[in-house]
């Protein structure tokens, strides 16, 4: 098969945007899925040098991902106009859910709710890019290593980052701990940001902590599979394959006021406390307004 195309990102570049469909034809869905099959097989599509493939992004990974987004988790977001139109900036949010769907869902968020149908280039751990299948598409999906080389880089490019600070300790925590925060490391996103003069946004996502309460962790297993954690929740794997479908809670998705970092100056990153300080002012943004999600949401379902 053809190999596609390889586009170098630039501070000017301007990726194509797709938008969401608008119930097409039953014609026009099949011109269009030929129209797509052929572009993959003559290579006639682009991937940029982290290996984004917004052709596939946009026809087949975002398709799928819509009924979870609309219909089984019902996610509502608010504060989306606190996301700029265009140009670099970071979002940071809390990780949770036993398996990392959040990343998928504020995804789907912010290119179909807001009005500039923003890419979110996520940073992902070492384990997701070593994985079988999920590691290629994770890349084809616009997602990089969670390091500052890339991070800068593409804050640099204009795109629209984001980042989840817990990492492991966030997504694999016990039930009991749902809603709570985890450490946020040493504040490298914040150095990135410092560095690149763009803004943090403050992402609360509430709903991803439901759909696989773990209620118990295999850490044997999990250490003979190399995993961080081996979760055991009500459902799996006592009921196999069917354990795997998440549990359809209600999602909610709230983006805050931007935090500048632009007045700084990229030398300010070497300060060690302004770091410090910045990483815990973020992350008390992000609990507080988890804590008023939840006051918002009626029931774990509903």
């Amino acid at each position: 098969m053809p190999e596609a195309r390889v586009i170098r990102l630039r501070p000017d570049d301007e990726q194509p945007h797709v938008p969401p469909p608008s119930d097409p034809s039953w014609d026009e869905q099949v011109a269009g899925g030929l129209e797509f099959l052929r572009r993959r097989l003559t290579g006639d599509y682009e991937t940029d040098e982290f290996g984004f493939d917004p052709d596939l992004t946009d026809h087949v990974l975002l398709p799928l991902l819509r009924p979870l987004f609309s219909r089984w988790f019902r996610v509502e977001t608010s504060g989306v106009e606190n996301v700029p139109t265009d140009g670099g900036a970071l979002v940071v949010a809390n990780h949770s859910g036993t398996v990392p769907v959040d990343a998928l869902m504020a995804t789907v968020a912010l290119h179909d709710d807001h009005t500039a149908q923003r890419r979110f280039r996520l940073l992902g751990a070492d384990l997701v890019f070593d994985l079988p299948v999920v590691g290629s598409l994770a890349r084809k999906f616009g997602a990089t290593l969670a390091c500052s080389e890339d991070a800068e880089r593409l804050l640099c490019g204009g795109e629209l980052v984001g980042v989840f600070p817990e990492g492991f300790k966030g997504v694999g925590k016990p039930f009991r701990d749902r809603y709570t925060l985890q450490r946020f490391g040493r504040g490298g996103f914040v150095t990135a940001a410092l560095r690149t003069g763009k803004p943090i946004i403050p992402c609360a996502i509430v709903g991803a902590e439901e759909i696989y309460p773990m209620i118990g962790n295999a850490k044997t297993l999990a250490r003979l599979l190399g995993l961080p954690y081996f979760p055991v929740t009500p459902t799996f794997p006592a009921l196999g394959p069917l354990g795997l479908v998440p549990l359809p809670s209600k999602w909610l998705i709230a983006f805050g006021e931007p935090i500048e970092t632009a007045s700084y100056g990229p030398a300010a990153a070497e300060d060690p406390m302004l770091v410090f300080n910045l990483t815990d002012q973020v992350r008390e943004t992000i609990q507080q307004s988890i804590y008023q999600l939840l006051l918002q949401r009626s029931s774990v379902f509903s």
